[in-house]
């Protein structure tokens, strides 16, 4: 099945839809606000459009794909009403992948519209979302037609496996691994940067093509400290499907055919991509850590045992990567495969291991 149609979140708002898993992502977004504020205000004083078009490339389904929107309005809104201008419209496009839930997220509107003019009042001008299917490595938008686009937690995503890894080997590069590890061979790492490095280039490539001069980018992605051990989803997952294969519940050689598209790339690498493409000025790159159970509310941390906590943060794996390993290693085995990494989960806690997530968070402006 074609990566496009498999790579997005689970949908609806059950138990593992992401809709009901997204909490830790919400966090980010907040974490980040001040740098979204940074960037979006100073594109406003910059270029003081009539009407401001947003994308945001990655959008996913649920409430969050939402938020980002909300508090662009609010900034510009406030900005303006400070100078004695005018607000300007708005025209926001949520992008994602054509597998992604759009409908459950168009359920939302019109809860969002009546609360914009329940706080903004009946003079606000108008904003308008609209869904866009469609990678973000390739073309989205017309030249020189948007001002500003966002993205959070969805750079990390490939746009393909890296090439090389599995599938004319002897003995495949990554056998019984997922992804790479701390213990992968050097080549692995090598296929997952090269592969990374196209992708963001590309990205950096078509965005400035879209973007009008002086527009602006926040991307909030994934990544990983250089030099610093680490421990990933993927990994464990790695493990739990190997423990699949020796019980004969997976065959071998669907393990070996199966990587993550997907890489997280340090604060250096990015910078060197950056740079070296050389469309846009960096204005900040950042990184910072969550623990994994930041999925957690604060109010329910209290009352959970390392059991609790780890099913939660498992489910919410689920919410995020379960479509594409279902369709690699079938849905039938998915209960089995999230019950065994909720206990490679719960196997790390219990020797007090730090399990964390690394976020890189870049601000940038498109050279004029």
């Amino acid at each position: 099945m074609a990566r496009e149609q498999v790579l997005h979140m689970n949908g609806g708002v059950g138990e593992t839809s992401y809709a009901n898993n997204s909490l830790q992502q919400r966090k980010v977004i907040s974490e980040v606000r001040p740098i979204l504020e940074e960037n979006v205000t100073k594109l406003y004083s910059t270029i003081f459009p009539d009407c401001l078009k947003v994308g945001d490339l990655g959008c996913s389904s649920g409430p969050n794909a939402l938020l980002v929107a909300s508090e662009i309005v609010n900034i510009i809104h406030t900005k303006a009403c400070r100078l004695n201008l005018e607000p300007p419209t708005f025209q926001i496009f949520l992008n994602d992948l054509p597998g992604n839930d759009f409908n459950t997220l168009f359920k939302l509107l019109p809860d969002f519209y009546t609360r914009l003019e329940e706080e903004k009042g009946s003079e606000f001008g108008t904003c308008s979302i609209a869904g866009l299917p469609g990678s973000f490595y390739g073309r989205l938008f017309p030249p020189n037609s948007m001002h500003f686009f966002h993205s959070s937690y969805s750079i990390h995503w490939l746009s393909q496996p890296p090439k090389g890894l599995a599938g004319g080997e002897v003995v495949p590069l990554n056998k019984e691994n997922i992804y790479f590890t701390k213990r992968s061979q050097p080549e692995v790492y090598n296929a997952y940067f090269e592969q990374f490095q196209q992708d963001f280039q590309l990205f950096l490539r078509l965005r400035y093509k879209e973007l009008v001069p002086f527009g602006g980018m926040v991307l909030t992605f994934l990544g990983r400290i250089e030099n610093e051990e680490f421990v990933t989803p993927w990994e464990l997952i790695g493990e739990a499907l190997n423990d699949m294969v020796s019980k004969g519940f997976i065959d071998e050689e669907n393990l070996e055919t199966f990587n993550m598209p997907y890489y997280g790339a340090t604060i250096k690498e990015v910078k060197k991509v950056i740079e070296a493409e050389g469309s846009f000025t960096l204005q900040k790159l950042e990184s910072f850590k969550l623990d994994w159970d930041a999925c957690i509310k604060e109010t329910d941390k209290s009352s959970l045992d390392n059991q609790g906590r780890a099913a939660i943060i498992s489910t919410v794996i689920r919410a995020v990567s379960e479509p594409i390993l279902a369709s690699h290693f079938g849905e039938q085995v998915m209960d089995d495969l999230f019950f065994r990494f909720k206990e490679k989960i719960l196997d790390r806690m219990m020797k007090t291991m730090k399990l964390e997530h690394i976020h890189l968070v870049i601000s940038l402006t498109k050279n004029g």
